[in-house]
C-alpha cells in the first residue's frame, strides 16, 4: 500500500506546476462569482497568523453569529412600516388619510380618518413582531451553543459560543457534537483519516456520510497542533451547493493539493462514530452552505389572489365613476342654483368646486376599496394552514411526521388543480428496494423462493402484523459506546423548522439505519445459483472452459459488494475498518487466480464460443453435470449477533445490492479510505485496494469503482448503472472474436431478461467490468488527477474523465429490484381522475417498467388504448405525433371509446419539446386521459410542467421525493415534496410536504375544496358589503346637492366596515363547510367546481355587485319614503338606514353560509349587539365628538319609536327576498352537485337502503360501473369501495348492481 501511494503521488505531482494557476484560468471556463469585496476566491489561513494583511482578510469574512430576524429594537417601526408600504392598498389609504387633512377637500374629522389605516398597520405589525420574536429566541439558542476553539493565549482548546467562531479558527469536535460552521477536515482520530457525519439536520438523510482528511497531510499519529499549521487555503466563494466544494491547500513548500466536497464538514451536521476531529473554519454564519439553503417559507401569488387584484381594479374604476358623477353633479347644481342665501359666500367657480368635491368623495367612498380584506385574507389563510397541519389523517406514525405547509399564501390553489405531475420512484412506490431476481452471463435466476417471501410480507402488512414492519433501523446505535461522547446532539431549529418545544433525541438512544428492514435484508438465494457458487469451495473444482461462467458470477457479486459508498458498522463496533493483513483464505487461491487472470486478459483465444442448448441456465451441459455432482454444502450468512453488520447506504438501490451480495456470502465487511474488506465464498476475506470512486450522476446514469484486484493485481473497473447506458457501453475488447460471440450472446439474453423484468415492474440495473493495463491506467490517472485538483470547471473535467474510463465494458449481468406501490396509490389516482384532474407520471425508468407501474396504480386502465411514441429523429417524431393525433380524433368520434394513454420516452420527448413540435405534442397529450413520460431527465420534467402550465393556462401540481424532482416542483403552481427515502431536497423546495402519496387525496379533495370555496365566498362577501354600504352614501348625494355630506356621523361611518361587520366574514372564511370531509372523499366529482372557479367567476362578481346595488336601493329609499314629509333631520334619517344595512349584511351571510353553529350565532348576534350598544352609548355621551354635526340623543330617540323597527324589518325583508327566492328556486329546479352531496350527508342508512331498493328495481340491467342514487334528481356516482359499512351491508341485502 505504501509503495502504491508513493507511486500515485509521483504521478500526481507531474502536473502540479500548471494545474493551479489562479491567474490564468483554462480557456472556456466561466469566471467565479466575486465576494462582497470583489475577490473571485476566498483565502483562508490560520487565525494564529502574525501577518497583518492576512488577519485583515480574515476579519472581512462573516462571523458565525446567525440572525434570521428581520428587525432590531430600533429598526422595527421604520422597517416594518416600509415593508407594509409596498402594498398598494396601504399606500392608497394613507394617501386618503393625508388628503382628509386638506381643509378644502376634507369630508370629516381628520383624526378619525387615520383610525382604519392605523388599525390595519398595527395588526400587521403585531403579527410580524410575534413571528420575529420567535426567530430571535431560536437564534439566541443556536448562537449560545458551545464548542471547543483553540486559544492562542492559553495554548489549548477552550469552550466558546458558536457566535464567537470566526473563519480561520481551529475547532475540535467529539462524537455526537454538531458542527458549528463549515470546516475543512484536518485531523481525525481514525487512523485512516476518516470521519463519519450524519446530515439529518441538513437534508433529512439518516445514513452516515464519510469525510476524509485533506490528502498529503502528515499521518494521523498524533493530534494536529494549530501552531504548526502554516498552509494557505484557496477556495470558492460561499454558495448554496451542498454537493460541491472546490479549492486547494498550499503548503509552505509551495506544493498544492486539491480540495473537494469529501474534505468539508458542513454546519448543522453531526459527528458520528469518530472520537475526535479537528478542522479549520472556511465559511461561518450566513456564509455557510446550510444557511445559504435556509430560505424559509415560500411566497407565491395564488390564482385567486390574481383574480382579486383584477376585481380591486374594477372597484377603483367604480369609485372613480361615482366620484366623477358626484363632481359633475355638484358643478351643475352650483351653476343652476339661483338662491344662494344659505351658502357661505365663496368666489370658487363651479368647475373648481367640482374638482374639490371629486377628492372629497374619494375620501367619503373610500371603503369601496376593502382595506380590511387583505388583513382578513392573511388571518383566514393562517387558520386554514393550522387546520391542515393538525389534521390527524396526515400524521405518519411510522415516520413520526405530519404535513408541512411551507408556502403560506396558496392554500386555495389546492382546490383548483387541473394537472398533477408525479414522479414514480419514492412517490408512487415505497422506494424500499428489495432484490428480486438477477441474470448473470445471460443466464436468468428467478429466485422463486424470494418472490414467495415478498408475498408473505405483503400479506402480513395487509393484516397489520407489526413484526414484519419493524423499523428500518434495527438495533443500530450511533452512541459510540467505546468512545468518549460527553456532549449531546441537539436539533438546529433554524435549519430544520422544528418547533422550539420539541426535544431532540438523546444521542445515546439507538439510531435508525436506513434501508435495513427485514424485508430488505432477508433475501432467499436462488438454489441453482448457490450450486454454482459452491464450486469455488468444492474439492472437485476444475479449471476449464465451462468454469468461465463461474468467473462472471464471482465478478458479478464482487461488483454488487464493492461498487458503492456503503459504510459498514455494527452495534458493538461503530465502524468496520480493513485490518492491515487480511486473514488467510479458506482454500488455495492458485486455481482461482488463474481463473480471474484468464477472464481479465484482452483476448480469449483458448475459449470456445457458447453453445445454445435447451436449458437456458448453462453455457455447456458438462458444467451442468459438474454442478449437480458437486452441490456442496451451502451455509447462509451468519445470523445477526454481537457482530451483526449494518450497512449505511446513501440510496435504497445500493443497500439492496449489498444485501443481495451478502445473501450469497459475498460480504462487504469493512471500508477504509484506501481499502475494502470483502469475503468471497471459498476464498475467505480479501483486502481490495480502492483506487477511485466515480460517483453516480444524472448525466452518466452510472457509478464506478476502480480497484486493484486482490487475486490478479490488475486494475479493474466495476460499473453499475441504467441498462440504457451500460448496454451501449458494453463492448468486447477489439480482436477477441470468440469473446465477441460470447458477449453478443450475453447481451442478447440479458436484454431479453431486462425486458421481462421491466414488464413485471422491476427496476433494472446492469453490472459490467473492465480490466485496464498499467499503461492505460497511468495515462488516465494523470488526467483524472488534474480534474480532481482543478478549481475551475472541476465538475465538467471529472465528468469527462469518468466517461473516458467507462468504455468497452464487459457486461456481467443485470439485477431486477422490486419497488412496491405505496398503500392506497391506485385509489388516490382513481379519485383524482374522477375529480377531473389529469395525472402525468414523469419517471426515469424504462418504458416497460413505467407502463407496468401505470397499470398497477390504475393510471392505465384495461379499457384504455395505449399510444407509444418512440422516435429516433425529429421528422419521425413530427409524423408520429400527427398520426397519433388523428387516431385520437377518430377514437373520440367513435362511440364506446374509453380513453387514450400516451407513453413517451426521453429521446422522443427531446424532439417534442422543441419549439416547432411542442404545439402538436401538447394538443395530443391534452386529448389523452393520462400521459407517462419515461427515461426523462430532471430538466425534461421541469420543461414538461412549464409547457403545460404556460400554454394551456391551467393550474399544475408537481409531486416528488428526490433531488431530481426539485426543478419540477419549483416550476409548478403548487409543489409538493414527499419526505421519503431520498432525503429532504424535494421537501425543502416544496410548498407543502407530505409523507405518503395517499395524503394528496384528502389534501386536494377536502382541504383544497374547503380552502378555495371559503376564501372565494369570503372575498365576494367583502366586496358585497362594502359596495352595498358605499352606495347608500352615493344615493344620498342626489339629495344634498352632491356636496359630499353623509347622513351618519363619521365614527359610525369608519367603524361600520372596520369593526361592526368584520368578525362575521372571518368566521365565514374559516369555518364554513358546504360538504363534509367524508362526502368529499367519496365523491371526487365535487372537486370540479373549484377547477372551474365556479365559486368566483367574473359573472359571479358582477352579479354580486348588482345584488349589492339592489339592496342599497331598497335600504335607502324605503326609509326615505317612510320619513318623507317628517321633521327628521339628517342623522335621524341615517339611523334606520345604518341599522337596516347592518341587519341586511349579517342576514345575507346567514343565507349564503352552508354551516351555522353556535359560534356563528354568537358572532352574528354579538356584531349586532355591538353596533346598537355603541350607537346608543355614543348618542348618550357624545356632545362634540363629531363636529359640525351633533349626534346627541339621535339614536336613542329613534330606537324608542316603533317606526324605526318597522322600517328596519320591512327594509331587511325586501332587500333579502330576491336572493332568498333565487336560492330556493335554483336549489329546487337545478340543484348543484355540492347541494346534492350536502343532502347525502343528511341521509340515514335506512332511507338510503329504501332508495337503493327502488333503484335496483328500475336499473338492474344497467352496466354502469358506479352506483346511482336517486335522491331528488340526484345522479352522483359512488364507487363501491367508498360506501359506509352500514350501506355496504344494505347493498349486500338488496343485490349488487355492478356489472
Amino acid at each position: 500500500m505504501e509503495e502504491w501511494l508513493n507511486w500515485s503521488l509521483r504521478h500526481l505531482s507531474l502536473g502540479l506546476g500548471v494545474m493551479y494557476s489562479l491567474e490564468r484560468p483554462v480557456q472556456g471556463q466561466s469566471s467565479c462569482p466575486k465576494d462582497r469585496l470583489g475577490r473571485k476566491r476566498r483565502t483562508v489561513v490560520s487565525s494564529l497568523t502574525e501577518d497583518e494583511e492576512l488577519t485583515e482578510i480574515l476579519k472581512s469574512y462573516s462571523s458565525n453569529k446567525v440572525t434570521t430576524t428581520k428587525y432590531s429594537f430600533l429598526s422595527f417601526i421604520p422597517k416594518n412600516l416600509f415593508e407594509q408600504l409596498h402594498r398598494f392598498a396601504n399606500i392608497y389609504f394613507i394617501f386618503l388619510a393625508a388628503l382628509n387633512f386638506v381643509p378644502v377637500v376634507n369630508a370629516f374629522q381628520p383624526e378619525i380618518s387615520i383610525i382604519p389605516i392605523l388599525l390595519v398597520l398595527a395588526v400587521t405589525a403585531v403579527k410580524d413582531l410575534w413571528e420575529d420574536y420567535r426567530k430571535h429566541k431560536s437564534d439566541k439558542f443556536i448562537n449560545g451553543l458551545v464548542c471547543e476553539i483553540y486559544s492562542r493565549k492559553r495554548q489549548m482548546y477552550v469552550d466558546q459560543r458558536w457566535q464567537d467562531v470566526h473563519v480561520g479558527d481551529f475547532v475540535r469536535l467529539s462524537c455526537n457534537e454538531i458542527i458549528p460552521a463549515d470546516m475543512l477536515l484536518l485531523y481525525s482520530s481514525d487512523p485512516h483519516g476518516v470521519c463519519y457525519i450524519e446530515t439529518a439536520n441538513l437534508d433529512g438523510e439518516t445514513n452516515l456520510k464519510q469525510r476524509q482528511v485533506v490528502r498529503d497531510l502528515p499521518r494521523q499519529g498524533s493530534e494536529l497542533t494549530p501552531e504548526n499549521f502554516h498552509s494557505r487555503i484557496e477556495c470558492e466563494n460561499p454558495n448554496n451547493d451542498l454537493s460541491r466544494f472546490r479549492g486547494f491547500m498550499e503548503y509552505p513548500s509551495k506544493a498544492r493539493v486539491g480540495l473537494h466536497n469529501n474534505n468539508l464538514l458542513l454546519r448543522s451536521c453531526t459527528i458520528r462514530n469518530t472520537e475526535t476531529v479537528i478542522g479549520i473554519v472556511v465559511y461561518a454564519g450566513h456564509e455557510t452552505k446550510a444557511m445559504k439553503n435556509n430560505n424559509g417559507p415560500r411566497y407565491k401569488r395564488s390564482k385567486l389572489e390574481r383574480r382579486l387584484n383584477v376585481d380591486v381594479l374594477w372597484s377603483v374604476v367604480l369609485l372613480v365613476i361615482m366620484c366623477l358623477t358626484a363632481a359633475i353633479g355638484h358643478g351643475l347644481w352650483l351653476r343652476n342654483l339661483k338662491d344662494t342665501s344659505f351658502l357661505i359666500p365663496d368666489t370658487t367657480s363651479p368647475a373648481l368646486s367640482g374638482f374639490y368635491l371629486f377628492w372629497t368623495m374619494i375620501i367619503v367612498l373610500q371603503v369601496l376599496i376593502p382595506i380590511s380584506l387583505y388583513v382578513s385574507i392573511e388571518i383566514v389563510k393562517l387558520c386554514q394552514i393550522f387546520f391542515i397541519q393538525n389534521d390527524v389523517d396526515f400524521y405518519n406514525e411510522y415516520m413520526d411526521s405530519r404535513i408541512q405547509c411551507r408556502a403560506l399564501n396558496i392554500t386555495e390553489d389546492l382546490g383548483q388543480i387541473q394537472y398533477v405531475f408525479s414522479d414514480k420512484t419514492g412517490t408512487l412506490t415505497e422506494n424500499k428496494m428489495v432484490f428480486r431476481r438477477c441474470t448473470i452471463a445471460g443466464v436468468e435466476y428467478p429466485h422463486e423462493e424470494n418472490a414467495r417471501r415478498l408475498e408473505v410480507y405483503k400479506e402480513d402488512e395487509a393484516m397489520g402484523c407489526s413484526h414484519t414492519l419493524k423499523s428500518r433501523a434495527s438495533a443500530k446505535s450511533l452512541s459510540c459506546k467505546s468512545l468518549s461522547c460527553n456532549r449531546s446532539s441537539v436539533s438546529l431549529h433554524t435549519l430544520t423548522g422544528h418547533s422550539e418545544g420539541e426535544e431532540s433525541p438523546s444521542p445515546t438512544l439507538p439510531q435508525h439505519s436506513a434501508f435495513s428492514s427485514p424485508m430488505e435484508k432477508d433475501i432467499v438465494p436462488d438454489p441453482f445459483l448457490v450450486q454454482k457458487l459452491n464450486c469455488l469451495s468444492s474439492p472437485l473444482f476444475l479449471l476449464r472452459d465451462a468454469s468461465m461462467e463461474l468467473t462472471y458470477i464471482v465478478d458479478f457479486f464482487m461488483a454488487l459488494a464493492i461498487c458503492n459508498t456503503v459504510v459498514v458498522s455494527s452495534p458493538n463496533q461503530p465502524r468496520h475498518v480493513v485490518p492491515e493483513v487480511s486473514r488467510t483464505p479458506l482454500k488455495s487461491l492458485e486455481d482461482i487466480k488463474m481463473l480471474f487472470q484468464r477472464f481479465g486478459l484482452p483476448r480469449f483465444s483458448t475459449l470456445s464460443p457458447p453453445h445454445t442448448t435447451e436449458s437456458p441456465r448453462s453455457f455447456t451441459r458438462e458444467e451442468d453435470k459438474m454442478l449437480h455432482l458437486n452441490p456442496g454444502a451451502w451455509s447462509p450468512p451468519s445470523e445477526p449477533g454481537a457482530d451483526e453488520l449494518i450497512y449505511e447506504a446513501e440510496s435504497p438501490d445500493e443497500a439492496a445490492l449489498v444485501h443481495a451480495a451478502r445473501a450469497y456470502r459475498c460480504t462487504l465487511q469493512g471500508r477504509s479510505l484506501e481499502r475494502l474488506l470483502v469475503e468471497l465464498p471459498g476464498m475467505g476475506s480479501l483486502a481490495v485496494r480502492l483506487l477511485h470512486i466515480l460517483p453516480f450522476d444524472s448525466t452518466r446514469k452510472r457509478m464506478s469503482v476502480v480497484v486493484r484486484h486482490p487475486l490478479t493485481n490488475q486494475v479493474v473497473v466495476y460499473t453499475k448503472g441504467a441498462d440504457s447506458v451500460i448496454m451501449d457501453l458494453a463492448e468486447s475488447p477489439k480482436g477477441a472474436e470468440q469473446s465477441d460471440g460470447r458477449q453478443g450472446h450475453i447481451r442478447e439474453q440479458t436484454q431479453k431478461h431486462l425486458d421481462n423484468y421491466a414488464r413485471e415492474g422491476l427496476r433494472t440495473l446492469c453490472i459490467a467490468k473492465k480490466v485496464q493495463t498499467s499503461t492505460e491506467y497511468d495515462i488516465w490517472l494523470k488526467r483524472h488527477a488534474f480534474a480532481e485538483t482543478s478549481i475551475e470547471n472541476r465538475e465538467e473535467l471529472l465528468l469527462e474523465s469518468a466517461q473516458r474510463l467507462e468504455t468497452n465494458l464487459t457486461l456481467l449481468g443485470a439485477t431486477g429490484i422490486v419497488d412496491r406501490l405505496q398503500e392506497e396509490v391506485p385509489e388516490t389516482i382513481e379519485a383524482l381522475q374522477r375529480a377531473g384532474v389529469k395525472v402525468w407520471v414523469l419517471t426515469g425508468d424504462k418504458q416497460e417498467t413505467a407502463i407496468n407501474i401505470a397499470c398497477a396504480c390504475k393510471l392505465l386502465r384495461t379499457t384504455d388504448q395505449l399510444l407509444t411514441a418512440n422516435c429516433d429523429s425529429k421528422e419521425a417524431c413530427k409524423a408520429l405525433l400527427l398520426e397519433l393525433r388523428t387516431e385520437v380524433e377518430r377514437g373520440e368520434a367513435a362511440e364506446g371509446t374509453s380513453g387514450f394513454t400516451l407513453v413517451v420516452d426521453g429521446h422522443t420527448l427531446d424532439f417534442a419539446l422543441q419549439e416547432d413540435l411542442k404545439g402538436d405534442f401538447l394538443e395530443l397529450s391534452r386529448r389523452c386521459r393520462a400521459v407517462v413520460c419515461c427515461r426523462s431527465t430532471p430538466l425534461q420534467k421541469s420543461h414538461v410542467v412549464q409547457l403545460v402550465r404556460d400554454q394551456l393556462r391551467v393550474m399544475t401540481l408537481a409531486i416528488g421525493d428526490g433531488a431530481n424532482d426539485v426543478s419540477m416542483i419549483q416550476v409548478a403552481d403548487v409543489g409538493i415534496g414527499i419526505s421519503g427515502q431520498e432525503g429532504m431536497q424535494a421537501v425543502m423546495s416544496s410548498d407543502f410536504a407530505i409523507s405518503r402519496f395517499k395524503h394528496l387525496r384528502k389534501l386536494l379533495l377536502v382541504h383544497g375544496h374547503w380552502c378555495y370555496t371559503r376564501l372565494a365566498n369570503m372575498i365576494l362577501y367583502f366586496f358585497y358589503k362594502n359596495v352595498m354600504y358605499v352606495n347608500l352614501l352615493f344615493w344620498y348625494q342626489f339629495f344634498c346637492g352632491f356636496s359630499g355630506s353623509v347622513m351618519t356621523n363619521s365614527w359610525v361611518l369608519i367603524f361600520f366596515n372596520l369593526l361592526f361587520t368584520s368578525a362575521p366574514p372571518l368566521l365565514y372564511g374559516i369555518l364554513d363547510k358546504d360538504v363534509s370531509a367524508d362526502t368529499l372523499i367519496k365523491l371526487p366529482e365535487l372537486y370540479k367546481s373549484g377547477q372551474n372557479s365556479k365559486a368566483y367567476l367574473p359573472s359571479t362578481f358582477w352579479l354580486t355587485m348588482l345584488d349589492a346595488l339592489y339592496q342599497s336601493l331598497v335600504c335607502f329609499f324605503i326609509p326615505y319614503f317612510a320619513y318623507a314629509g317628517s321633521d327628521a333631520d339628517m342623522l335621524s334619517f341615517g339611523s334606520p338606514i345604518n341599522a337596516s344595512a347592518l341587519l341586511i349584511i349579517l342576514l345575507h351571510q346567514v343565507i349564503e353560509s352552508r354551516t351555522l353553529t353556535w359560534l356563528h350565532v354568537l358572532v352574528l348576534v354579538g356584531s349586532a349587539l355591538f353596533y346598537f350598544s355603541f350607537t346608543l352609548v355614543f348618542s348618550v355621551v357624545c356632545v362634540t365628538c363629531s363636529p359640525p354635526t351633533n349626534p346627541l340623543g339621535v339614536d336613542k330617540l329613534q330606537m324608542s319609536q316603533p317606526l324605526f323597527y318597522g322600517v328596519c324589518a320591512l327594509t331587511t325583508v325586501l332587500a333579502l327576498l330576491p336572493r332568498f327566492l333565487f336560492h330556493a328556486l335554483r336549489n329546487s329546479i337545478s340543484p348543484s352537485d355540492t347541494l346534492k352531496a350536502a343532502l347525502m350527508d343528511q341521509l340515514n342508512p335506512d332511507n338510503y337502503c329504501r332508495r337503493m331498493q327502488h333503484w335496483n328495481q328500475t336499473q338492474a340491467q344497467s352496466k354502469a360501473r358506479g352506483l346511482i342514487i336517486n335522491v331528488e334528481d340526484l345522479d352522483i356516482k359512488i364507487p363501491d369501495f367508498i360506501l359506509p359499512k352500514e350501506l355496504k351491508e344494505c347493498r349486500a341485502a338488496t343485490g349488487s348492481v355492478l356489472s
